[in-house]
């Protein structure tokens, strides 16, 4: 039975961490003094009162939080989450309109980083970092966090992890979930002040510095800067490569690399595949940016190292108009919007595990109908994979392929208008289902979401929403079974 009391007591401390976080903003507000800090410090005081009030409603010190309640409290948490995110927007005035309000605070919260601002360096600065700021708090999804301090609220948070990061291996770090939980952020957190410090002392103001590291760990993408990467030099644009590459590993190898186990890291088909897939296509998309161009090697190399990490792990930053190299990489780059970074990273996207568990799986049928009498199972790392997870798989890339099609032909009447309605309307579609943030047609890299009509915003925000739960937490709640009595 779901029980009202609980979730209102998880979705208020959530609030209550929301309306901390972002009073964090206020002193770069006040520091800049562009008359946004009152506009954060109501939005956090709201915040807080409606989180503290939410938490105090039928308070129980011991409530364990089951498999339903759990799908539930993530679906509703993140809903009231994009809701309070958004007031620093409207209070200030950087938005006027709910659709470009829900659309910039969902984009954020899911580490999409599309965006409809059409000058960014215009925005006070309190709220740039704020908006920075919900990408690294969605980043590893703010449930996480929650699950590390619920013990001490004396709420069982097994469910809400499970929920909010389904489908990845972090279990195989601790087997207590809280510990798994906050050693994923003291990660988050020490990759992210470390990526501060170095981005500092490569030129960038402490301002920049930590904007850019936090909307980087995040796989977000979000820039203090109209030009995004571009409007910096090739050694900052090298370390924030790297710093992608790594947010895009599954976390579970990064702690096992970090404390020296690295056969265990080497044990991960997913992560050879990452590695050996931006080696690739980086050799190839070079190639063909130096022949087709007047670049330079070194900037073809670069340029297309960083958009392809950019793009396969969602991040979204861009430092060229990849639409602009050729045909062909255009089509590429579009496809690269289904591809998605490793399970249990902080990427969208449809992860490479299923990827690979799914062609995996195609190739081994061709063997079984040759021998039928045969049993050949599928293995990653070397385990069995369950027949259960093939069909989760399964029916998730099918699910995944009918919304993106049916998005699409929504999207297609909406920006009719467009002079590429079609080419615009699937790549709005990808990039937001995948969490990614660049598009094609007339939302490429150098372009943003503004002139999408208020529908599409609110659509494509739904999209966001969907992608970064990864389909069946928020579908789920809709289906009769949920609510069901057990």
């Amino acid at each position: 039975m779901i029980n009202l009391g609980t979730i209102s007591n998880v979705i208020g401390v959530q609030l209550l961490v929301l309306g901390g976080f972002m009073l964090t903003a206020l002193p770069f507000a006040m520091y800049y003094g562009n008359g946004d800090a009152w506009a954060i410090l109501y939005a956090s005081l709201i915040t807080l009162i409606t989180g503290g009030i939410s938490w105090l409603y039928q308070f129980r010190s011991e409530e364990k939080v089951d498999k339903r309640q759990g799908y539930l409290i993530v679906v509703l948490g993140w809903l009231s989450m994009a809701g309070f995110t958004m007031l620093p927007y409207l209070f200030s005035g950087t938005f006027t309109c709910f659709s470009d309000a829900i659309f910039e605070s969902i984009s954020g919260l899911t580490t999409t980083g599309a965006s409809v601002l059409n000058d960014i360096e215009a925005v006070p600065e309190g709220i740039l970092f704020w908006r920075s700021l919900t990408q690294w708090i969605g980043g590893m999804g703010i449930i996480v966090l929650m699950v590390a301090i619920f013990p001490l609220l004396g709420i069982g948070g097994v469910e809400l992890f499970v929920a909010e990061a389904p489908g990845s291996s972090l279990e195989k770090i601790h087997p207590r979930i809280k510990e798994i939980a906050r050693r994923l952020w003291y990660i988050y957190s020490g990759l992210t002040l470390l990526l501060t410090i170095i981005l500092w002392s490569l030129g960038m103001t402490f301002y920049e510095a930590i904007n850019h590291a936090l909307t980087t760990m995040a796989t977000g993408g979000f820039s203090t800067k109209n030009a995004s990467m571009a409007h910096y030099g090739a050694a900052i644009q090298y370390v924030v490569l790297f710093f992608m590459f790594m947010a895009g590993i599954n976390y579970t190898v990064l702690y096992y690399g970090f404390i020296g186990k690295f056969n265990k890291v080497w044990r991960s088909d997913e992560f050879k595949t990452y590695l050996i897939i931006v080696g690739l296509l980086t050799a190839f998309v070079t190639t063909v940016v130096y022949y087709s161009t007047d670049y330079t090697l070194e900037q073809a190399f670069r340029d297309s190292a960083f958009q392809i990490v950019s793009v396969i792990t969602t991040t979204g930053y861009v430092s060229a108009d990849y639409t602009a190299w050729h045909p062909m990489l255009t089509l590429l780059f579009f496809i690269l919007l289904f591809m998605g970074a490793c399970a249990g990273s902080t990427s969208g996207g449809i992860k490479l595990i299923r990827h690979l568990v799914f062609f995996k799986n195609s190739f081994l049928e061709f063997k079984r109908l040759l021998h039928p009498k045969a049993i050949i199972r599928l293995k990653i790392d070397k385990q069995t994979v369950p027949s259960r997870v093939l069909t989760h798989i399964l029916v998730f890339l099918l699910l995944y392929m009918i919304i993106f099609v049916m998005g699409s032909l929504v999207m297609a009447v909406v920006l009719s208008d467009f002079e590429q309605p079609l080419l615009s309307a699937i790549g709005a579609v990808a990039t937001s289902l995948g969490n990614v943030g660049p598009s094609i047609g007339n939302l490429g890299p150098v372009d943003n979401f503004a002139q999408v009509p208020a529908f599409g915003k609110v659509f494509l925000s739904f999209l966001m929403l969907l992608g970064r739960l990864e389909l069946f937490t928020l579908l789920i709640v809709f289906t009769p079974y949920y609510w069901r009595a057990n």
